[in-house]
């Protein structure tokens, strides 16, 4: 399986240091070149380029003009920005499991709907916990961290978050 990760979850992890969660997965992940030129604000961006120096990121092959026409056309945009390329990629994609890891709701409604399976950064922290890399404290204390750092969750998501990685925790049984 093939993750993408858009420049919000990156932003988002790499302000708390955070970038190491990302390999959790058991895919490969994809940041796209677009995607990281994106990642602006510091410590965000230094924390990805020490990150993309140390891991085996795979580099996707262009895709064709039509796809790009079509995310263009389906996001509303008229000029190619990191949303295009990430939507460009799935409608791309061979008809492998591919993952899409966005905080942009136009984008996971996007993808959701060409098949795509769709998680965000809390997505990314239970994760973690039910892969033994966090327990539920530290889970809990990074999503406070993220949030302070410009996730900006609303009090029912911050719950939301919270329920998710205690399940997560009880499944692992950590």
């Amino acid at each position: 399986m093939r993750v993408y990760f858009d420049a919000t979850t990156l932003i988002a992890l790499g302000s708390v240091d955070a970038l190491d969660l990302l390999e959790v997965r058991d895919s490969e992940i994809v940041v796209l070149d677009r995607i990281s030129s994106e990642v602006t604000t510091e410590p965000a961006r230094t924390a990805l380029q020490q990150f993309r120096e140390e891991t085996d990121l795979r580099s996707p092959t262009a895709v064709d003009e039509t796809d790009i026409e079509q995310a263009q056309t389906m996001l509303g945009e008229q000029e190619q920005n990191g949303d295009v390329a990430l939507i460009a990629r799935v409608l791309a994609h061979d008809g492998d499991n591919i993952t899409v890891v966005s905080d942009d709701q136009r984008v996971r409604t996007v993808a959701r709907t060409l098949g795509a399976t769709v998680t965000g950064t809390v997505g990314i922290v239970v994760r973690a916990v039910t892969a033994g890399r966090l327990t539920s404290e530290e889970a809990k204390d990074l999503v406070r961290r993220l949030d302070n750092h410009g996730l900006h969750m609303t009090g029912e998501l911050r719950e939301q978050a919270d329920k998710l990685i205690d399940d997560a925790a009880a499944d692992h049984g950590s």
